[in-house]
């Protein structure tokens, strides 16, 4: 048998935990909210850091630790992908983003999207559509830097040799001839 001083501790806590979980995991809900809608607005200062060609405002978007993949393999640097922009080596003049998703887990935030580009990258004409995977890191300090990057062009995506080209065995040729995509 209980003792009566057990069972009503028993009691007040069986009426009083649920009302208490649902008040510690609020504001863990809030706080992911407040974190996605961080990284979201990261997300529009790269695109308009792309579209501009801002060196000053991709440096500080980019964790020093940065590696970008581009969609024919290029691994990019952090240094190398500004020297990039610096020299105009990748100028988009469209960068439309849609279905963008952001995924968190700790510290660390993956964000996939559809893109709309157009622009030229290494002197090549490139339009089409790709979908990039973006992988953000907060840092102790609070703030949120990219970590790393990879664009994937869609298949038959306008612009691509590949989707012009009715035989099939002519796209992984023409894959890898297409420019590096925009980072």
């Amino acid at each position: 048998m209980l003792a009566p001083s057990t069972l009503l501790m028993a009691v007040v806590m069986g009426w009083s935990l649920p009302a208490f979980c649902a008040a510690w995991n609020q504001p863990l809900h809030e706080k992911k909210h407040a974190a996605k809608q961080q990284v979201e607005a990261l997300e529009e200062q790269w695109r308009d850091a792309q579209l501009r060609g801002d060196v000053a405002a991709m440096d500080k978007l980019l964790s020093d630790d940065y590696i970008g993949i581009s969609i024919t393999g290029q691994v990019n640097t952090k240094e190398q992908q500004l020297d990039r922009m610096r020299l105009h080596k990748v100028a988009l003049t469209k960068l439309d983003i849609g279905e963008r998703q952001v995924k968190l887990i700790g510290s660390i935030a993956i964000v996939t999207s559809r893109a709309e580009v157009e622009g030229t990258n290494e002197g090549a004409s490139v339009k089409g559509t790709y979908r990039y995977t973006r992988v953000y890191q907060r840092l102790p300090s609070g703030v949120w830097k990219i970590t790393s990057f990879e664009a994937t062009r869609v298949p038959g995506s306008r612009g691509s040799t590949a989707s012009q080209n009715s035989n099939r065995e002519a796209a992984p040729k023409a894959a890898a001839s297409v420019p590096p995509g925009p980072q």
